[in-house]
């Protein structure tokens, strides 16, 4: 029997999508001369901060995006406010450093409507450099010939982001940025958590790893649907809370229909999306610059606004054309 030919897509809004291309690479769309740049005076004690927040995410947003060093990124902004004829001062280099450490990141979004259907996914990111393939992204180390030469020097450290994506808009709503310590299901409550409590969750759709009790409690505690497959060792549970039950039913299902079934019917493969957008966060680089945890939480932070904007700029709309 000839193997069937693939699916094939097409873009429907190709003309418009093209133009938000195009803004993707415009310098002055970042800037929004409505922001406020000096921070207000709070009465707090102690000596106040000169630059607000927000002036402080968009210079770090210039560095990630343009993958700069702090002072050229000083320089940037420089310009970038030059251009846009305003006569701001700019922070330096060791205040973007410092501010980075405490910084609250906003991360803009936009909701659909509907109840929000979740995807869930984690990626693996490295802490040095080595000789082998890479995993994930990179943080600075030992560069690759060093590493390549002398070898990797000292234990090999990881960590992982998380991420929860709506499908709808295909902006990132939640992210964790945990220790390669920390297991995978139990950061899920926390990326629920980052959801407003009056927003109600459809469905939370995760790969077989959040097959836990902990994991379909807090979606139950949601009063969403968990589109989570059973591990192929999977056994029913005791069904002594609602979570249980609703696993239960799940296993039943996959048992009686099949798993290739189960996922067609439940729409389990749209989880793909989540996958792809993981390495858009990739597209930034493949290394993170910061070292300190803080630092590196933040700068994570960043690129995912940055992710959600181009996102907010136009997406291509795909049917299935065979």
């Amino acid at each position: 029997m000839s193997k069937p030919l693939p699916a094939r897509y097409r873009a429907t809004n190709w003309s418009s999508y093209t133009a938000s291309l195009r803004k993707r690479g415009s310098l002055l769309i970042w800037l929004d001369k409505d922001m406020t740049w000096f921070a207000p005076h709070d009465g707090s004690p102690g000596r106040p901060a000169v630059f607000s927040d927000a002036a402080i995410q968009f210079c770090l947003s210039i560095k990630v995006l343009f993958k700069l060093p702090l002072r050229q990124t000083t320089g940037m902004v420089a310009s970038l406010l030059k251009m846009a004829d305003l006569d701001w001062a700019v922070p330096d280099y060791s205040t973007l450093c410092r501010r980075q450490k405490t910084l609250a990141v906003q991360i803009p979004y936009r909701r659909a409507d509907g109840p929000l259907n979740l995807l869930v996914d984690i990626e693996p990111v490295s802490a040095t450099g080595s000789s082998e393939p890479a995993r994930g992204i990179k943080f600075l180390g030992d560069g690759e010939w060093q590493a390549r030469k002398h070898g990797v020097q000292g234990r090999r450290q990881w960590r992982k982001v998380h991420l929860a994506m709506d499908t709808a808009t295909s902006d990132i709503r939640a992210v964790e940025f945990t220790s390669s310590s920390d297991g995978d299901s139990p950061v899920l409550p926390d990326l629920l958590d980052q959801i407003p409590k009056g927003e109600d969750i459809g469905t939370v759709t995760a790969d077989g790893a959040y097959d836990t009790r902990r994991c379909h409690t807090a979606i139950i505690d949601r009063e969403a649907t968990a589109i989570i497959p059973i591990r192929k060792n999977g056994r029913p549970w005791r069904e002594d809370c609602p979570a249980a039950i609703a696993r239960n039913e799940t296993l039943r299902a996959t048992r009686y229909y099949g798993r290739a079934f189960w996922k067609r019917w439940t729409g389990y493969h749209v989880r793909s999306r989540i996958e792809a957008k993981m390495r858009c966060l990739k597209a930034f680089g493949e290394r993170i610059a910061a070292r300190d945890p803080d630092r590196q939480t933040a700068e994570i932070q960043i690129r995912i606004a940055l992710m959600n904007r181009f996102s907010a700029l136009g997406m291509a709309e795909i049917v299935r054309a065979s």
